[in-house]
């Protein structure tokens, strides 16, 4: 399996439009270079653009997922496309158990497209960054965890911040994941635990990391770029550099359960598995 990261820059003087078509026109160039192509996180607005999250907020079926669904279609590919500030009605929004201020609720919504086209998962992202500002605030968590089918593996989605919490990867382990896709805009300051945690994160669960981030500047945050993909073994496969690039590398998918059956940690968990005494 082929695997391709495109690490694009958001910069403040590109329309969202123009970003989107320029995604589309690279997502198709990987036609028969790559079968899964994975996006960073909310590459439309930036991540850090949080003045933008309820001006560019869209639905499943807006213009970027609309735009990502053809691209993934033309090139065949199964697309990963990154997050957009997803946009709920009110009702809806209680109705699955989030909050809704003014009308709607905003969440931080990876989509994955199939080769076809087909939106088949959506991720809204569970760990909100920014404490009590920014997206902490601005945005609902969401609850659920997503695993997606492949023909060659089962991916487990996760979101930037996410990164920084193993028992979420657990949870998508213990759901048959074998490749861990993390879409990203993780801030330059942090690069050394971005990678850090990478590495963790795929030794731990034995897994396939790919973690997608993005270059440039959002809102005046520089981005670390750096992104990388880590065996089950936590070998550093590939990674990219600063600037904008795309990322691809050749898999074994099979290496997960060979690490596992070779080295069965996961078999001696413990703690995770019954409930604490009270």
């Amino acid at each position: 399996m082929r695997a391709s990261l495109i690490q694009i820059a958001v910069d403040e003087d590109e329309s969202v439009e123009s970003r989107r078509s320029r995604m589309a026109a690279l997502v198709r160039e990987q036609a028969g270079a790559a079968d899964l192509v994975v996006l960073p996180e909310l590459w439309t607005t930036g991540a850090f653009a949080y003045e933008k999250f309820a001006d560019e907020a869209e639905s499943l079926d807006g213009p970027t997922a609309e735009a990502m669904a053809k691209a993934a279609s033309d090139a065949g590919v199964w697309l990963h496309a990154g997050s957009i500030p997803e946009r709920v009605p009110s009702d809806d929004a209680r109705a699955e158990g989030g909050s809704a201020e003014g009308g709607s609720a905003l969440y931080n919504t990876s989509l994955v497209f199939s080769p076809s086209g087909e939106l088949v998962a959506s991720y809204r992202k569970i760990h909100r960054f920014g404490f009590d500002k920014g997206e902490a605030v601005l945005m609902a968590a969401g609850e659920d965890l997503v695993t997606v089918r492949l023909p060659e593996t089962t991916v487990g989605v996760a979101t930037c911040y996410d990164l920084r919490f193993p028992e979420l990867f657990r949870g998508l382990v213990d759901a048959g994941a074998e490749t861990l896709v993390v879409s990203a805009g993780w801030p330059e300051r942090r690069r050394a635990h971005w990678t850090l945690l990478a590495q963790a994160r795929a030794v731990e669960n034995q897994a396939f990391v790919l973690a997608c981030g993005t270059a440039g500047t959002h809102a005046g945050v520089p981005q670390a770029g750096h992104s990388i993909v880590v065996d089950p073994w936590g070998e550093v496969l590939a990674e990219a550099g600063a600037g904008e690039e795309i990322l691809t590398v050749d898999l074994d998918p099979a290496k997960a359960s060979e690490t596992r059956e070779q080295f069965p940690a996961l078999k001696d968990r413990v703690l995770g598995l019954r409930p604490p005494r009270r």
